[in-house]
């Protein structure tokens, strides 16, 4: 491949991010600032978010965690927000793993961690990962809410979940690069709503 064909290349993953985007704030808004509503809620009434996912969507629900723990932008010093990414503690994993098996290491967790009034908070570019699944079922015996950010048409997941955002394509790499917008936007929003 020359570089003509590696900026046409280029040029057509810029275009479909953008139109991805531009339908993402249509066609999810609403939602959006109702997931941002809610997450304030539980927040403010003392909760927190246990958020996993697997690979990229691990890396996401950890980088939620950082924001909301530390803070989005240097402009709003604000209080740490309680977050935990469940996919972050190497040891607990792999342990967890080890003795029960992978599709029970987020399930554990919210056993140990979550209490009603808690969010789990799911990220799954599939919907399908027997390991979220079961994270869902944890929270719903602790009668924590669950919400999450998802892909394709939500998999499996979409109606365990009392809220979801569902980006409507197919490719990992842009449902990955819309995940993250919405949780840039998602901590913005809650930042706002409990701290003006």
């Amino acid at each position: 491949m020359n570089d003509e064909q590696r900026l046409i290349l280029l040029r057509k993953q810029a275009e479909q991010s953008a139109v991805l985007r531009k339908t993402v704030v249509e066609d999810l808004g609403q939602q959006i600032l109702d997931m941002a509503a809610i997450i304030s809620g539980v927040i403010g009434a003392g909760g927190k978010l246990l958020l996993c996912g697997n690979g990229g969507s691990a890396a996401d629900a950890s980088h939620f965690a950082g924001e909301m723990i530390v803070r989005l932008t240097a402009e709003r010093n604000r209080q740490s927000l309680p977050a935990i990414a469940l996919n972050a503690d190497t040891v607990v994993m792999t342990a967890a793993s080890n003795d029960y098996g992978y599709e029970n290491v987020f399930a554990r967790q919210v056993e140990g961690l979550g209490h009603k009034g808690d969010m789990l908070f799911v990220i799954s570019t599939s919907g399908n990962s027997p390991n979220l699944i079961k994270a869902v079922q944890a929270a719903r015996d602790r009668s924590m809410l669950a919400a999450g950010l998802l892909g394709g048409k939500g998999g499996r997941l979409a109606p365990m979940l009392d809220r979801s955002l569902v980006i409507p394509h197919t490719s990992t790499q842009r449902i990955q690069e819309e995940h993250i917008f919405l949780i840039h936007v998602l901590v913005e929003m809650v930042e706002s709503g409990l701290f003006g």
